[in-house]
């Protein structure tokens, strides 16, 4: 880990201790620990994840930042360790993977949602102070409480690019990482995805990029089976930085999806753009995309034994 972001790391915890968790670093979370564009190679990832899948006392595992490593070790997740003690993995970017993953091989509920570096430690702490307050209230609340949430709170950014209604299972996550995916062995069978509630966002790029990965999900079946869909607020793509680009995120999506039935709800404060709300996957979810709601209409995480480090 770069020594600057010894602080975000820091601030993180100062977070999670204050929504009431008790906070346990990594042993590959360290500051000039280093692989290439990683901290470790892939099989030694594995290794300390498995770890902590097997671990008792850990009933949760958030990830430090995203990176671009997930594909090396699908291969060697303990998917056993899983099913016997399941317990939510927190990130986004390329966490993606495990989510989709893990979801499909064993019904994990992972969270597309903020991680420590670039999010509880980041851009939490430039939000405002009730935006603030508000998210740790909403993330303490998911990983703790056996009741539905009800609807997420909205923000000013959400548009209704197509309206409808739809609710589903919500599947989704980074859209690169989606279609990559689905051309391994480790792909979301198609008819998970019927009814579902497919959201995606994407960083960097450029936007003719979006528009092929949307063209890649079209394909192979997955726009044909899908009842929604929510997009996340853009960052870094080339062709979309401006309010006059042409075509907007909007245009592109519309495209793609031509004439079917798809209510879509867009720029839902979501991704890298910055603090996340919280996307479980494979929870049901209502979609009203007119009047700008999106609703978790089941608990994210099961009752649990006891507490333990997070």
């Amino acid at each position: 880990m770069p020594a600057e972001h010894e602080r975000n790391v820091d601030q993180a915890v100062i977070v999670l201790e204050r929504m009431g968790f008790r906070v346990r670093r990594a042993s590959l979370l360290r500051v000039g620990r280093q692989r290439w564009w990683s901290a470790a190679a892939p099989a030694e990832i594995a290794a300390e994840l498995n770890g902590l899948l097997r671990d008792p006392e850990v009933r949760a595992i958030i990830a430090n930042d995203g990176g671009q490593t997930a594909f090396g070790y699908l291969d060697l997740i303990d998917v056993e360790a899983i099913r016997a003690d399941p317990k939510p993995i927190l990130g986004y970017s390329d966490i993606s993977l495990l989510h989709l993953v893990l979801y499909a091989r064993t019904g994990l509920v992972g969270f597309h949602a903020d991680m420590a570096v670039p999010g509880f430690g980041g851009h939490w702490q430039t939000a405002p102070a009730t935006r603030q307050a508000e998210l740790e209230d909403l993330y303490s609340r998911l990983l703790t409480d056996t009741e539905a949430i009800g609807a997420l709170p909205a923000g000013s950014s959400w548009e209704c690019w197509r309206a409808g209604r739809a609710e589903g299972r919500l599947i989704g996550g980074v859209i690169n990482r989606i279609a990559l995916v689905q051309a391994t062995r480790f792909a979301v069978p198609l008819e998970w995805f019927d009814g579902a509630v497919l959201f995606w966002e994407e960083m960097g790029g450029q936007a003719s990029y979006v528009w092929s990965y949307l063209q890649v999900l079209r394909h192979c079946g997955i726009l044909d089976r899908i009842s929604g869909m929510v997009v996340g607020v853009p960052r870094e793509i080339a062709g979309l930085e401006s309010p006059e680009a042409s075509p907007t995120l909007s245009e592109i999506v519309l495209d793609v999806i031509g004439d079917r039935d798809i209510p879509v709800l867009g720029n839902v404060d979501f991704g890298h753009a910055g603090p996340n709300l919280p996307m479980p996957v494979g929870i049901r979810v209502g979609l009203d995309a007119q009047q700008r709601t999106l609703s978790l209409l089941e608990p994210a995480v099961r009752p649990s034994s006891g507490a333990g480090d997070n």
